[in-house]
């Protein structure tokens, strides 16, 4: 399922109705995937969903099966689902599902894509802008990523995949709350929010969780509002209040206002402007700075302020892969002004703010 990495522009607006959305479920080893894949598999939600699974396991399912042929990799459910088994690539799955959705022979409305617990959640995002038959045919909703409450500090200290899961993260969902304290609880969720401000926390008990907190959250839509945790960004805030007239200009924060013990590779950091970006200056830096640190930068998303345009520019990018689109016209009582994300493995935060700062119209 690996994807060769390039550099393109990217859209995910405007998109046709009859786009099949995608969800992607993440999660390291035992954080809970299985048991919220199995709910979605056998209740009565009303909604026909293809799940993609990496390891088709028979726990759970089996009693499930409406249609079943040996060696076949997709089977139905009694609910109206699908479960696939992925064993080679991901495009020629989807490709199969398309063909079988398109002849009549299945009926999905929405597809999840599980990844295995080693997984990096990048080379699955990226399938749905590199490759043309997947990307007119399906869209990318969200990825969702489900952290384990009791191990969830050990493992990120030790699992640089499940750092990534989280900085891929739209939405996450915490399972086992009711194994750890409310001190320890809070603790995990304080550093969850510091790698990725962007993606609002949910709490996931044995599965149960609202199908709505899982489908439709347009993580991936270019006009869709730029989420970051209001509580993150007062704690920059009051971080970089020591310097004034930095921050009237073009303010900038970053992950390292609270004070943690856990040293996380994964990282975000947000850049704050009132002054607006000169559009040749800034396409050029982002072009460069994707073309360097692109491997690292796992998520990064903005709403923009561009001279000589009334109207907001909206961008995001996966790695090397990058689109930018036109969103809303400035309100008369709005003061535009640019917001951007970025959540990376080791990122230079002060090269590229200073880099940034250089993009802005003089």
């Amino acid at each position: 399922m690996e994807a060769n990495v390039r550099q393109a522009n990217v859209s995910a607006t405007d998109t046709s109705a009859s786009q099949v959305p995608v969800t992607v479920l993440t999660g390291f080893l035992g954080a809970g995937k299985t048991t919220l894949l199995n709910r979605i598999l056998t209740e009565q939600h009303g909604h026909k969903i293809a799940v993609i699974e990496n390891e088709f396991g028979p726990e759970g399912i089996d009693n499930e099966l409406l249609v079943s042929e040996p060696g076949e990799q997709i089977v139905e459910m009694n609910n109206g689902c699908i479960c696939c088994s992925v064993r080679g690539d991901l495009v020629r799955i989807l490709n199969e599902l398309k063909a079988k959705r398109q002849s009549g022979a299945l009926s999905f409305e929405r597809v999840i894509i599980e990844t295995t617990g080693m997984a990096n959640p990048g080379p699955v995002t990226q399938t749905f802008f590199m490759d043309d038959s997947v990307s007119s045919y399906y869209l990318l909703d969200a990825v969702i990523t489900v952290v384990d409450a009791k191990h969830g500090h050990d493992t990120l200290d030790r699992q640089p995949e499940a750092q990534n899961q989280v900085g891929f993260a739209d939405r996450i969902l915490i399972s086992k709350i009711d194994l750890v304290s409310p001190a320890d609880a809070q603790s995990l969720k304080d550093r969850l929010m510091h790698m990725n401000p962007r993606a609002p926390i949910r709490h996931v008990n044995f599965g149960e969780v609202p199908i709505k907190d899982v489908l439709d959250l347009r993580g991936f839509n270019l006009n869709a509002i730029l989420e970051i945790d209001p509580d993150f960004l007062a704690g920059e805030h009051a971080a970089a209040a020591h310097d004034d007239h930095h921050q009237e200009e073009h303010g900038q924060h970053g992950d390292d206002a609270h004070h943690h013990h856990h040293d996380d590779a994964i990282k975000a950091f947000v850049f704050q402007s009132k002054r607006a970006f000169d559009p040749a200056r800034l396409e050029e830096y982002l072009g460069t700075l994707t073309q360097v640190y692109g491997q690292d930068m796992l998520r990064y998303k903005g709403v923009l302020f561009m001279n000589g345009s009334n109207r907001r520019t909206i961008f995001q990018g996966v790695h090397m892969l990058m689109g930018a689109d036109v969103g809303r016209p400035w309100a008369s009582h709005e003061k535009p002004s640019s917001k951007m994300v970025f959540i990376g493995r080791n990122l230079p935060k002060e090269a590229i703010v200073k880099g940034l700062e250089a993009c802005l119209a003089r």
